[in-house]
């Protein structure tokens, strides 16, 4: 078995600028994630030195605010490691492509294999993302409930 030649490597660089792509893409989507998460923490912390000072009737939309950001929160934690594992798998691929293009293997079953899992925790980290924006509407919504009764 011969080294592949720099014509036989050339494609594969063609088609791992694909997966490169991707990891800036999921790094730009990690930003906004992780930006996120702080807020909400912040927020979180926020309301609990809140909840300090308040007492009956007033405690409970707090309360109620803050169970939903630590939900939040959790849920974001999910979403960052699952951006960050289809991260970690474009990275799997591109070297899974040069090596079957090194070894000329020709076997694209585990370069789809891996492939389809980047994609997937990709997808569901996106879709608990869509649920943590849902969720703060939520919260959004019962402060302004207690601020104005009447939005209810």
């Amino acid at each position: 078995m011969s080294p592949a030649s720099f014509h036989e490597i050339l494609p594969v660089l063609q088609t791992a600028i694909g997966p490169v792509i991707l990891i800036s893409g999921i790094g730009l989507l990690l930003l906004t994630m992780t930006n996120r998460l702080g807020r909400a923490i912040d927020r979180a912390r926020q309301l609990a030195r809140d909840l300090d000072t308040l007492t009956g009737p007033d405690r409970d939309p707090v309360l109620a605010q803050v169970v939903i950001i630590y939900r939040r929160a959790r849920l974001l934690r999910i979403t960052i490691a699952l951006a960050g594992l289809s991260v970690l798998l474009a990275a799997l691929l591109i070297i899974a492509l040069f090596l079957t293009a090194l070894l000329h293997w020709d076997q694209g079953l585990p370069v789809s294999l891996i492939f389809i899992a980047c994609m997937s925790a990709l997808i569901v980290s996106l879709g608990t993302f869509i649920y943590d924006i849902h969720l703060s509407l939520v919260a959004l919504r019962m402060e302004l409930i207690q601020v104005k009764p009447d939005l209810a």
